[in-house]
């Protein structure tokens, strides 16, 4: 039987893909279109060099989507290799040249060799579904947290006063600005006029608000070049914060949907500190398929929660963190490590006896992500929700 081994390096409107043999001799080289009829004759005429094909690509997405559903669609064995791995091994072959045809083919080699590579499957569609959505999520996040920065910049160029005092992460404040900017408008208005107007605009505690706004006001007498229009940019970027507010809720509220359709909703949601949000997230990252980590210490090493060893010569036991991990899942990790010290009993004396060890605030809360993981992966494993006393010990 003939094995081949095809490397795609892949592109936004072109692929290369590379086949050789058992010795590394080059079978195919061509490029071709990232499209449907051009990737079906190549598939074709790399079947007809071998009996077994197995493939290599270096995107896992984007422009590669196309391509990876038509070789999974086909039965075709597809594994994964970041552009960071191609790059790194790209020094051990000869020349210095960097193409398009010699990624194909290191993507190929490294294939062949390799038994470490992360295999790719068809997506399920939750998952798929609920990527797509985190993703725009996390879009629509850092837009508006930059429209928020640009916000407040604005402010304290004309009212610094009121710009300390107003936590603009919120409704209220926001909904302030979108009517008064100004010193000279707030004093006009007064506190009890101001709070009738924000209470006509369903903000909570508006009271409390205006007095806010008028005290910062009363502080400032001093008009400010390019106050008037200054003042209208801070309506338009107080309207646009909550524009993108209302997006994201409603965003909340289709990635909730959708993620209830997931068969481990429930055993996700029941782990402290994984609220809907970041269990979508977990998903999204993961895949949701536990059996490609195969064990609890893969899947911690892929969200960059396990410290890795850097021994050499006499020095052992060595640790650092990871520098190739998923920085997303990290992230997901450990903020519901964080939110789970201010929920949950056991993590809160896990957290404090890492503290009274002598670590820091930082390692304490990834010893308890790195912890949280191991939890995660018997819950998905076993199909069974969280609980705060073992079932054997309850038992017991």
């Amino acid at each position: 039987m003939a094995a081949i081994w095809a490397g795609i390096d892949a592109g936004k409107t072109h692929h290369h893909c590379v086949a050789i043999d058992d010795s590394g001799l080059r079978l195919l080289s061509r490029r071709v279109a990232n499209d449907e009829p051009e990737l079906f004759e190549l598939l074709t005429d790399v079947l007809a060099l071998g009996d077994e094909v197995t493939w290599g690509i270096d995107l896992a997405d984007g422009g590669a989507a196309l391509a990876i559903t038509v070789l999974l669609n086909h039965g075709q064995p597809v594994h994964y290799i970041s552009g960071r791995a191609i790059h790194r091994a790209s020094e051990g072959y000869r020349g210095e040249a960097k193409t398009d045809a010699k990624d194909a083919a290191v993507i190929a080699d490294q294939v062949r060799v390799r038994r470490d590579l992360h295999p790719l499957r068809v997506g399920d569609e939750t998952v798929t579904d609920l990527r797509i959505l985190t993703n725009r999520r996390l879009d629509l996040v850092a837009d508006r947290t930059r429209t928020i920065n640009r916000l407040r910049a604005q402010l304290n160029g004309i009212f610094p006063a009121l710009e300390r005092v107003l936590d603009l992460n919120n409704t209220g404040p926001l909904i302030l600005l979108s009517g008064y900017q100004t010193p000279v408008a707030i004093r006009r208005i007064g506190a009890k006029r101001l709070a009738t107007w924000l209470r006509n605009r369903s903000v909570i505690r508006a009271d409390q608000l205006a007095e806010m706004a008028v005290e910062a006001a009363d502080r400032q007498h001093t008009s400010l070049p390019g106050e008037k229009l200054a003042a209208q940019m801070v309506h338009t970027l107080a309207k646009e914060v909550m524009n993108l507010s209302q997006e994201i809720g409603e965003l909340d509220k289709l990635i909730e949907a959708r993620f209830r359709d997931h068969h481990s909703f429930e055993v996700i949601t029941s782990m402290p500190g994984l609220g809907v949000i970041l269990g979508a997230e977990f998903l999204a990252a993961t895949g949701g398929d536990m059996s490609l980590f195969g064990t609890a210490d893969r899947l911690a090493g892929f969200g960059g929660v396990a410290p890795v060893p850097r021994d050499s010569g006499k020095v052992s036991g060595n640790l650092r963190r990871p520098q190739r991990y998923n920085r997303r899942l990290q992230r997901v990790f450990y903020t519901s490590a964080m939110f789970s010290i201010r929920y949950c009993e056991d993590s809160r004396r896990f957290y404090d006896r890492k503290r009274a060890e002598g670590k820091r605030h930082t390692q304490a809360v990834l010893a308890l992500a790195r912890r949280r993981v191991n939890v995660l992966w018997a819950l998905l494993r076993d199909g069974r929700c969280y609980q705060p006393v073992p079932p054997i010990a309850l038992a017991a």
